[in-house]
């Protein structure tokens, strides 16, 4: 008779106890789907992003429902993959998408003739001369590109710090983890972006 009652008061914790890591298990699955599937917070640094983004780092708050129901536009500012690094995501605004056609100018920071024209401009004193680089740097023929269905077209804010789609190419959607939603971190920009 003592022997029943003894397991039936261990029934009754391991019965909780159960319970307990059933709960547990249940919130770890939840935090797993929104963390994945729905909301995530995200740090964020460089300086491709400058100025809308600090270069000594952001926490952002993504959503990764748009890409899967294809509610991105140009203008959002979102969160890809890198197609050189797979270990490595970066932010990046879209300029174009599948269909459009965008023109851009070669990096100026990787030009060289655009460094040799800019720096005979910023140290010479003669009018005429200036006059004729002026007109060369005009010549330098803006690039165009279709971008193909699938694909989009992201431009960091900082042209001059920023490896995208103007050296990469058009980047296939399957890459976008998510829309940037709110700047959650510093508290001094918090706000959507």
């Amino acid at each position: 008779m003592r022997l029943f009652q003894y397991l039936s008061q261990w029934k009754s914790k391991a019965k909780d106890g159960i319970q307990q890591s059933l709960l547990i298990a249940k919130f770890l699955c939840l935090l797993h789907v929104t963390n994945n599937y729905v909301f995530s917070p995200v740090m964020v640094y460089g300086p491709s992003m400058l100025p809308t983004l600090n270069l000594t780092g952001d926490v952002l708050l993504v959503e990764h429902l748009s890409p899967l129901l294809d509610k991105l536009g140009p203008g959002d500012v979102i969160l890809v993959r890198s197609p050189d690094n797979p270990r490595k995501t970066v932010t990046k605004r879209i300029i174009g998408m599948e269909g459009d056609t965008v023109t851009f100018l070669a990096d100026p920071s990787r030009s060289d003739r655009y460094i040799s024209l800019k720096y005979s401009m910023s140290y010479c004193c003669n009018e005429e001369v200036i006059g004729r680089l002026k007109e060369e740097c005009a010549r330098i023929k803006p690039f165009r590109d279709r971008v193909p269905k699938g694909h989009v077209w992201i431009q960091g804010d900082n042209i001059f710090a920023s490896k995208d789609s103007r050296q990469l190419g058009p980047i296939p959607c399957g890459l976008i983890l998510g829309k940037v939603l709110y700047r959650v971190w510093p508290p001094e920009g918090f706000g959507s972006l």
